[in-house]
């Protein structure tokens, strides 16, 4: 998925660049996402498609046009020393108005959806307009702030919001010392509609795209928070449950890979947890599902939901899957021949989506109790079960702490 550079026209008869990304649907909830300081270069690009691919129409202005027009730099000590310049003579107050004048675009274009409102996230210097946003302009329903330079300086605004605002601080950010983020973070607990956070460990440009401070998790992390808040708000919202129970009714009763495979974003992720099976990309993982597990899969295979937690933006499903050994299963029992066992184990999915699509699962299971099952693991003095793990999640009065030998001795203990 891919944007397009084209013009801003405003109401005051200014013009100026911007890139804009559309979803697939062609049509989705508008944020304007505020730029760094080194211009629309490609990892606001990549963040832009990022969105479009969550459902919304997003637009990127060129917030340096009346300085230098189409600015677009890298991360190179010479770029960075450009990019400061740019920046100690940007005037933000009237960045704020062009905020506004690209809500106004946005709200005209018929690729925007904007009958909940609009929304605004920015990155550093884009991070402090995103909440300048959020405090001046009344059309802003939703503003996300990732590592925003100087917001502890415009404080006094904070209480100005109307909408909803999140802030995503790098604890080890030396643009905002821990002293700041403390300040930030108590007016922001003094807001009921602004919630920030901050993440311990990470550095400024935590989730930029190449960034040689990029933190995977942290940035998956506030993207879900940041995600949440803008379907809580601006929308889209999707069923996330019938989203997933139409992926597995393809894994497992059509048995229908290009189907499968629809049903996930242009470039998904499986990883079966203990055994490093799965895939990465589309090409690996639909040859991953066609050849080592949607048509390898034991017939009697069968599923027992125990529960199901639903988020804005992930379903964690917690089953039991039962079935007979009677083929070797690549994915589950990879190289160990079929031993006509049959086997019943508890798993955990946690099924990420953007937008409509699911992006990832991550399947967990307890191999140990999978090898004892079929007979490759004595479990004599081993703390390890068979198939009593699964027995157990289905009856909890079962037995507990079996396997402890030192259970007994504080049968007559007292209890605080």
């Amino acid at each position: 998925m891919t944007g397009q550079m084209i013009q801003i026209n405003t109401a005051q008869g200014h013009s100026f660049a911007g890139y804009l990304a559309t979803p697939e649907s062609g049509k989705g909830p508008g944020i304007v996402l505020c730029q760094e300081i080194f211009g629309i270069n490609a990892a606001m690009r990549s963040k832009a498609d990022f969105l479009a691919e969550e459902g919304y129409t997003v637009l990127v202005p060129d917030l340096f046009w009346r300085t230098e027009a189409n600015i677009e730099l890298g991360y190179s000590p010479e770029d960075f020393t450009k990019a400061i310049a740019l920046y100690q003579q940007y005037d933000e107050d009237l960045g704020v108005q062009d905020v506004a004048a690209c809500l106004d675009f946005l709200n005209a274009l018929e690729q925007c959806d904007s009958e909940a409102g609009l929304g605004v996230v920015g990155y550093c210097m884009g991070g402090k307009l995103a909440y300048l946003a959020a405090c001046r302009l009344p059309q802003v329903a939703c503003a996300v702030s990732y590592y925003g330079v100087g917001i502890d300086q415009k404080l006094d605004e904070i209480a100005n919001v109307k909408g909803r605002l999140v802030i995503h601080l790098a604890a080890l950010d030396q643009f905002t010392p821990p002293e700041l983020q403390s300040k930030i973070q108590q007016a922001a607990q003094a807001v009921g509609n602004v919630q920030c956070y901050i993440y311990e460990g990470v550095d400024h440009a935590f989730a930029r795209p190449g960034s040689e401070h990029l933190h995977k998790p942290s940035a998956r992390f506030a993207h879900e928070r940041s995600i949440t808040a803008f379907h809580d708000t601006i929308g889209p919202r999707y069923d996330l449950v019938a989203l997933w129970e139409e992926h597995i009714r393809h894994e497992f009763d059509t048995r229908d890979v290009p189907a499968t495979m629809a049903t996930m974003v242009a470039q998904p992720y499986v990883n079966h947890i203990p055994t490093l099976t799965g895939g990465v990309g589309y090409s690996q993982l639909a040859r991953f599902y066609r050849y080592h597990f949607v048509h390898q899969n034991p017939q009697d295979m069968k599923i027992t939901s125990i529960s199901r937690t639903v988020g804005s933006t992930q379903v964690v499903d917690e089953f039991i899957m039962s079935f007979t050994h009677d083929a070797e299963i690549d994915w589950l029992l990879p190289g160990v021949k079929a031993t006509g066992k049959y086997v019943e184990i508890p798993m955990l999915g946690v099924i990420q989506f953007r937008g409509n699509k699911l992006c990832h699962e991550h399947i967990y299971w307890d191999q140990a109790s999978v090898l004892v099952q079929i007979g490759l693991l004595d479990p004599t003095g081993l703390p390890v079960a068979g198939v009593e793990t699964a027995h157990k999640l289905l009856d909890e009065s079962l037995p507990s702490n079996s396997m402890m030998p030192s259970w007994p001795s504080s049968a007559d203990k007292a209890i605080d």
